[in-house]
């Protein structure tokens, strides 16, 4: 994406941007009421892209070109009634910025609809203030079922000073017990999409349980491998009501994170059974609930019957083991980066390591750091990049401004649009990162921008992978302190390693599987059985409208849902999906 412009400080020069935008938004409320698709088309520039969350469509609908974006707003607007748009108070004020590479107006905006209030952004042609390039729609809140935040907080009356009754914590396990009732929503993975869309779900209401396979809510984060840091920055990664203290490192190291779940679970009251794994699922369509078995650790089972399913498990599904010639002949040991934990056991040893993304090059460079002699096996092209200056550019949007303010600026974007971000910030990544770059190159490396050249986060976009963020396993290849080896110079396996095709063979001790996850189509197959996985379809991925599939909103399966990604994926998205759920709940059409 590209990086937000300096704020405006002139004050004449500010307040010409926001008489701008308010001359736009003047004239969209009134060509709005008037229902004349043509009018409305001459308030954005042939080139143009409007997103809507939920406020108009009741879904995530993205629209290009003026005359298809007047012709859906008009259609609509009978059954949204929109009304009342204008800069959004409290806000980052209007502000110029380059996008795309255009000179631009930049504002958050405010609206109301016949069942909520909204915010959005605009943002209209700085040679051209009459036409917006970009307008995003997003519904905020559910007039009459706002979150229980701030001034609407819970007044605490059932349990606080209740004499001779329930207090706060016979309350909290009674709920979390579900003796005497079904949750509406049931939630399966505790990370942070489960936490997240859990919390949201808390505030407006609605009845949630997480279960997670693991013993303790953060042990997706606490049982990964012992040198485990994020690769972003924290300022970046709040999780929704409760950020991360301001002391906290500037990368998260998994523990802290780890227990910071914990903390959380428990702050936002979030009803979660740990050792608790989902054992399969079929939804009822005349009653329109799911009978969801879940199982326990110790086998016990539980059978539930929830209104909403949502997968939160993560991307992907289990390990990918590939089946490779001769594996099974190998006499060392095999592991998936999954269930790596550290390389202290190998010291003195010799490992190879399958795979160049982000866990091939982590778990290469622990490897290393105890004294294991590692080589990294490189099956296609990777692209790496620096974490500052590079990956820093990602988040660029959000300097200056609050994090809230930046998710709605990053969610304005529709596919052309963050295509066209990312190839930019791309070139100047690769720009910043020249000399690793052809270092890794001398060495061999398969490196690439990825496809389009919009680099690591469509790479996130298309297929979660075949990237890696340095955290100094590049140098550490360029120097030749960890091998690299192409995957084509590999005949077979045998007992003591590799047999390479040109007869020699590389002894190893521990071959690590970096091969990924099956998707997650696979495991909702398992789960909830193959026709309702052919149903739905691809989970993730971009999809024909260039939005993420079958992600955050409803699916062709209906009650069931799908949340992930990254903190501020979760963070963003979990607020419309709880916002669908709790329409569904109040029986609120969103559209008509």
């Amino acid at each position: 994406m590209d990086a937000a412009s300096s704020v405006v400080v002139d004050a004449d020069v500010a307040r010409s941007e926001e008489e701008l935008v308010e001359r736009w938004l003047d004239q969209l409320n009134t060509l709005l009421g008037s229902e004349d698709a043509g009018s409305v088309a001459s308030l954005f520039a042939p080139e143009s892209h409007w997103r809507d969350l939920l406020a108009f469509t009741g879904s995530i609908t993205p629209c290009e070109g003026a005359a298809a974006i007047a012709t859906s707003l008009v259609a609509r607007q009978a059954s949204t009634q929109a009304h009342g748009f204008a800069i959004a108070e409290g806000r980052t004020p209007p502000r110029r910025v380059k996008r795309t590479g255009l000179d631009l107006i930049e504002a958050i905006i405010a609206f109301e609809t016949r069942v909520g209030r909204g915010l959005g952004v605009v943002r209209l042609l700085a040679a051209d203030p009459s036409k917006a390039f970009q307008l995003m729609t997003g519904l905020h809140e559910l007039k009459g079922f706002e979150e229980r935040v701030g001034q609407r907080r819970p007044t605490g009356e059932a349990y606080s000073r209740n004499f001779g009754g329930m207090n706060w914590k016979d309350q909290r396990l009674a709920a979390q017990a579900y003796a005497d009732r079904e949750p509406a929503v049931l939630v399966v993975g505790g990370g942070q999409a489960g936490l997240t869309l859990a919390a949201r779900l808390g505030r407006l209401g609605v009845d949630t349980l997480v279960v997670d396979r693991h013993e303790r809510v953060g042990d997706n984060w606490r049982k990964r491998y012992h040198s485990l840091a994020l690769h972003n920055n924290t300022a970046f990664n709040h999780l929704p009501y409760m950020p991360f203290p301001p002391s906290w490192p500037t990368y998260l190291p998994k523990d802290m994170l780890a227990d910071w779940f914990e903390a959380y679970a428990w702050a936002m009251e979030i009803n979660f059974w740990t050792a608790t794994e989902l054992a399969g699922a079929n939804y009822d369509d005349a009653a329109r609930t799911w009978t969801a078995v879940v199982r326990n650790a110790g086998g016990a089972e539980r059978t539930l019957h929830p209104r909403h399913l949502v997968f939160a498990n993560g991307l992907v599904g289990f390990p990918h083991i590939p089946e490779l010639p001769g594996l099974k002949d190998f006499l060392g040991d095999v592991i998936h980066t999954a269930d790596f934990t550290n390389g202290s056991n190998w010291r003195g040893k010799r490992a190879l390591v399958l795979g160049t993304g982000t866990s091939g090059h982590d778990v290469a460079q622990d490897l290393h750091a105890n004294g294991c002699r590692t080589t990294i096996v490189q099956r296609g092209e990777t692209m790496v990049i620096s974490i500052d200056p590079s990956a820093k550019l990602t988040y660029a949007i959000y300097e200056g401004i609050p994090v809230e303010d930046g998710d709605l600026l990053v969610s304005a974007n529709t596919f052309p649009v963050v295509r066209k971000n990312l190839q930019l910030a791309t070139a100047r990544m690769v720009a910043f990162d020249k000399e690793m770059i052809e270092g890794l190159v001398a060495r061999g490396f398969k490196w690439t921008m990825g496809e389009d050249g919009a680099g690591h986060q469509m790479m996130i976009r298309r297929r979660y992978g075949g990237y890696y963020l340095d955290a100094g396993c590049a140098q550490l290849i360029i120097d030749g302190e960890i091998g690299l080896m192409q995957s084509d110079r590999i005949e077979r396996f045998v007992a003591q390693g590799v047999l390479l095709k040109d007869g020699s063979v590389k002894t190893v001790d521990l071959v690590v599987l970096a091969t990924g996850f099956v998707t997650q189509q696979v495991l909702v197959g398992k789960l909830l059985g193959e026709e309702v996985a052919s149903k739905v379809g691809p989970v993730w991925g971009i999809g024909p409208d260039g939005e993420m599939n079958n992600m955050w909103k409803r699916t062709a399966q209906e009650g069931l849902w799908f949340v992930g990604g990254s903190f501020a994926n979760c963070r963003t998205y979990s607020h419309y999906v709880a916002l669908q759920i709790k329409a569904i709940e109040e029986d609120i059409p969103l559209w008509r």
